[in-house]
């Protein structure tokens, strides 16, 4: 399916700009108007927690303060040093609490000269109380006059006063706030309940939109799967017809090889030895003393011996003898001998001493597999040993050829160049059987091959071993 053009359909391409921008609206939207809200919700809260903090800050300081206009006027009233102590532990706490009032009012109100006239007042207060315990310690036994006590408590009543007009200005910027508060709340409750409608609405929307992709998807996804199950039979017919092709191209190359085996054998074989039994009736008919002719007759007996040879192994190549006289396991036990000979590999064998009557093209196919995997060895496993073995049971043949090479990577088992292997697997799989070809710790490569044993026997036998 193409994403542009006429293929994608008008219906198609609406969906791929619309869905997007809806779902993009349906997210982002609530986002804002909730952080909108919560950003007006946070500010109050916060000009009301400023709020609070004065308020405390104002009770704090005068106690305080009153605590220690108190302590002073205990100390005048009895004399005793204990009030004098707890009077200068009040007076310590007076100016850092105002500094805390002070810094509590420096958010954002311009009441630095309120914050000044209470300085000022508290300054005054504080001095007047220590000039009366001054006094007071001065001459313990005369008593102060009124005014001198009392001009305390009239500093301590204009500072009080002073301050419950900061705290009445105070509670009522709590209460607006307060007020503010709820009026935001209720707003956000409905720009809330708004949010929730049109997202209601979106998803809606985005919803008929999914459906209506999901229906054209769907009939897309019908439209491809008929195409793949198209695919998949032509591609299944097309497999079939390769392998009956390969199979067949190699049924025909075993019977030219056949062919070609019996011409050599009768033919080039003939001549040779024809060759041979002429050259000795020369020889013995022309006798000769010079050593440079007999030389040459035991030079052409030799070519001849050399040529009898070679025509013998190209032959055992082409269609073992063994095969067709003997059979399977006598031709597999001679050629898996004879290559180890040739190669100088330490070689064991275990190969059953009775054979049964296989079919001539299943007998055929598991030398030529047998053959290949010894070639495979002797080319590319660089190996010191190998091993055959030959496992027959009431339903499969199993075929096992290991090394202690180098082993095969991982990636030659896939590449199409491996045309060795291939061929090995699509004889196994042409007689219904399973390969399996694997390196092993420490080293070396294990074949195995799978064939069930119908299979390999000729029809009147299998049929009786399967009935």
């Amino acid at each position: 399916m193409k994403l542009s053009g006429q293929e994608l359909g008008e219906i198609g391409r609406k969906h791929i700009v619309l869905t997007p921008l809806i779902l993009l609206c349906f997210l982002v939207g609530p986002i804002f108007l909730a952080a909108a809200a919560q950003s007006r919700l946070n500010s109050i809260d916060e000009r009301v927690h400023n709020l609070q903090l004065r308020q405390r800050a104002l009770s704090e300081f005068l106690a305080h303060i009153a605590e220690a206009e108190s302590r002073q006027r205990g100390f005048l009233l009895t004399g005793e040093s204990s009030y004098l102590q707890l009077y200068t532990d009040s007076t310590g706490k007076v100016f850092p609490a105002l500094d805390r009032v002070r810094a509590s009012f420096n958010s954002g109100h311009d009441t630095g000269g309120d914050i000044l006239v209470l300085k000022q007042l508290t300054e005054q207060e504080l001095a007047a109380l220590a000039d009366t315990i001054a006094l007071r310690k001065q001459n313990a036994a005369a008593p102060l006059a009124p005014d001198r006590i009392d001009a305390g408590e009239k500093g301590m009543e204009r500072i009080v006063n002073f301050v419950g007009g900061l705290l009445q200005n105070e509670t009522r910027e709590v209460l607006a706030a307060t007020e503010q508060w709820q009026s935001q709340l209720e707003l956000t409750r409905w720009i809330t309940a708004v949010g929730a409608l049109i997202d209601i609405a979106l998803v809606l929307l985005a919803t008929r939109l999914t459906y209506d992709d999901m229906r054209r998807r769907g009939r897309q996804a019908g439209e491809l799967r008929d195409q793949k199950e198209e695919l998949e039979k032509q591609a299944t017919l097309r497999t079939a017809e390769l392998t009956a092709l390969s199979t067949h191209l190699q049924g025909v190359s075993e019977q030219e090889k056949s062919a070609l085996s019996r011409e050599l054998h009768d033919e080039l074989g003939g001549l040779l030895v024809a060759a041979r039994m002429d050259v000795s009736w020369l020889q013995q008919r022309l006798p000769t003393s010079d050593p440079s002719i007999e030389q040459r007759f035991k030079r052409i007996h030799e070519y001849l011996s050399a040529g009898v040879d070679l025509k013998r192994r190209v032959v055992e190549e082409l269609r073992p003898t063994l095969l067709d006289n003997m059979g399977l396991f006598a031709a597999l036990r001679w050629q898996f001998k004879e290559t180890c000979r040739r190669s100088g590999l330490s070689c064991s064998e275990q190969i059953p001493d009775a054979e049964m009557k296989f079919h001539p093209d299943a007998a055929i196919g598991v030398f030529r597999v047998a053959q290949e995997a010894m070639t495979n060895i002797l080319k590319h496993a660089e190996a010191s040993s190998a091993d055959l073995t030959i496992e027959i049971n009431e339903k499969a043949l199993t075929l096992r050829i290991s090394d202690d090479g180098k082993g095969i990577a991982a990636n030659r088992l896939q590449t199409a160049t491996s045309h060795g292997l291939t061929a090995m697997r699509h004889r196994i799989t042409a007689l219904g059987g399973t390969w399996e070809i694997r390196s092993v710790d420490p080293a070396g490569t294990v074949v195995t091959a799978l064939i069930p044993l119908d299979r390999m026997l000729p029809t009147d036998m299998a049929s009786a071993i399967g009935g």
